[in-house]
């Protein structure tokens, strides 16, 4: 459905070492620099930051979240303490399992340095 997420960051250096990091826990590749965005690319999709373009701030979305989908509940943790130590702030409740319609899922939320609110994800099988 998506061909690629981008998000605003207002410090580029920054917000590509959180990601590199982060998504380096999933392992994807190191982004590349472009002029003023870092994409990382994967077969799945491209995940990108970027300044914004009309020079004015980066902003977080209010009531938006990224997703990153992960293959088990070690890398949702894994993925969670890189980015606490890359900068991130956790949200929400502690790295775990939560039950609702879906199933069970066992979750992370982080705010990246830029306030933009992110996700890591491993479906549980059902049982």
């Amino acid at each position: 459905m998506f061909s690629h997420v981008m998000i605003g960051t207002n410090d580029l250096a920054k917000s590509r070492a959180f990601y590199d990091a982060v998504l380096g826990t999933l392992d994807v590749p190191a982004g590349n620099l472009d002029r003023y965005r870092v994409f990382w690319r994967t077969p799945a999709g491209i995940f990108s930051v970027s300044e914004p373009i009309d020079g004015k701030p980066a902003t977080a979305a209010n009531g938006g979240t990224i997703g990153f989908a992960c293959k088990s509940p070690e890398q949702v943790d894994a993925w969670h303490a890189a980015g606490v130590a890359h900068g991130g702030t956790t949200c929400e409740d502690p790295p775990g399992v939560r039950e609702g319609a879906a199933g069970k899922m066992y979750l992370a939320y982080l705010r990246d340095p830029d306030g933009n609110k992110i996700c890591a994800l491993h479906r549980m099988p059902r049982t």
